[in-house]
Formats: structure tokens, C-alpha cells, sequence
């Protein structure tokens, strides 16, 4: 969902699991919160590739570990499709080996599976709205753990060309939404109007062709524009 579409459609979600009783669980909580659709389930990354393709969902609420096609490379497929659908990658451990690369596949956030009712739908809603990381504190310590762990012979190398695109500013700004800044910390920390943060991360997104906050904060880490403390 981009954050210009109506705010009177529901936010449709679709949830793959393989365990039916998370898939249920999350579907009755879902169902009771307002402005959200749980418009399909699906048991393995396989068929959640072809749900998206069959519901166009908005959130994709995705299981790690799943039988046929796991969530790491369901995520990458779903992205790859060229399809507006955001990925929220759902794990047992806020510090799960996997869900790194799961963010580095194209996943926007991610979200334990523990988490209550209420932080279960307000991080569909951010994800949905792309306004801001989810979870910054926590989004930010998982990227900044597993980047003291990426074997820089295997990190993708974002091309010095593209970061050279960047103006100074808008370097600027990228590491800040690296620091899990919302637009409102962005603007208050460089004095500038957050509508004027608002269309340099637009600028930063389509000059590094990235989707959202979450991939350019990941883009940063990758390029050690920022380096993990």
C-alpha cells in the first residue's frame, strides 16, 4: 500500500505459516482490528508467491522457515515480481540468523511472533504506510548485528556510482534512517521541515532504485556508510 492511498480501504493482509494455529491466531486478531482485511493464508513460501500474485495483498506477514520454498527466497521472489506487496517477516527470535537476509532479500520489517494484538497491527500499519522503520530500535540493532557479521567478500557492494548520485543531504538523511530515525527525528535533527525529509528519502529511494525505508537502511549498511556500533 503507498502512503498516498486512500486511508478509507482496508489494509489487506495475507499470512503464511505453515503451523495452522499461528495462521488462525494471527487471523482472528487481525480481523478484529480496524482498517485491516486478512484476505488470505497460505502453508509454504511456494504458495504464498502465488497468493500475492493471485490477492496482490498489501502485507505479507512471512514465516521464516516454511516447507517447499522457504521465506527468505518466497520474499525474494515476491519482490522480484515487480508487485507494490511489502513483506513482513515473522520470526521466533528478534535476533534470528535468517532474518537479516530476509531483509536483505526485500522484506520491510520484521516482527516476533509473540507480539501482541496491538504491536502486531500497528507494525502493519507502519510497513503498510512506509513512513518509517519498524521497530527502529530493535529493526536497527538486528541490521547493525548482522553487519559486524557480513563477510565483506559476500556483502553486496552498492556500486560507487550509485551512492555518487547522492547529494550530500541526501547521504545525510540515508544514514539517519540507518540510525532508525523516523522523518520527524530526521527534520527536527537538520532543522528542516519533515515534508522536506519526505521528498528527499523519495529521491534517495528511486536514485538507489530501492522500495522503502527498510531496504535503504540496509543499502547504508552494505556500503558502510554507516558503520555498526
Amino acid at each position: 500500500m503507498s502512503a498516498d492511498m486512500s486511508a478509507d480501504r482496508a489494509i489487506r493482509v495475507l499470512i503464511a505459516d505453515d503451523q495452522m494455529m499461528v495462521r488462525e491466531g494471527f487471523s482472528v486478531l487481525l480481523g478484529a482490528m480496524s482498517g485491516i482485511e486478512v484476505v488470505g493464508e497460505a502453508v509454504n513460501g511456494r504458495e504464498a508467491v502465488a497468493k500475492v500474485a493471485e490477492l496482490a495483498p498489501d502485507i505479507v506477514l512471512m514465516d521464516i522457515r516454511m516447507p517447499e520454498l522457504n521465506g527468505i527466497e518466497a520474499t525474494r521472489e515476491i519482490v522480484a515480481s515487480g508487485t507494490e506487496t511489502r513483506v513482513l517477516v515473522l520470526t521466533t527470535f528478534d535476533l534470528d540468523e535468517y532474518v537479516y537476509e530476509a531483509l536483505r532479500a526485500g522484506a520491510s520489517g520484521f516482527l516476533l511472533k509473540d507480539a501482541s494484538a496491538r504491536q502486531l497491527a500497528d507494525g502493519v500499519r507502519v510497513v503498510a504506510s512506509g513512513e518509517a522503520l519498524l521497530a527502529p530500535t530493535v529493526t536497527r540493532r538486528l541490521i547493525s548485528e548482522f553487519a559486524k557479521l557480513a563477510d565483506t567478500a559476500v556483502v553486496r557492494a552498492p556500486a560507487a556510482t550509485q551512492i555518487g548520485e547522492l547529494t550530500e543531504r541526501e547521504t545525510e538523511v540515508l544514514v539517519l534512517i540507518a540510525q532508525g530515525r523516523s522523518n520527524a527525528e530526521i527534520a527536527e535533527h537538520l532543522f528542516v521541515a519533515e515534508s522536506t525529509i519526505k521528498t528527499h528519502v523519495s529521491r534517495i529511494l528511486v536514485k538507489l532504485g530501492l522500495r522503502d525505508r527498510t531496504q535503504a537502511a540496509v543499502f547504508a549498511y552494505e556500503a558502510r556508510l554507516v558503520t555498526p556500533s
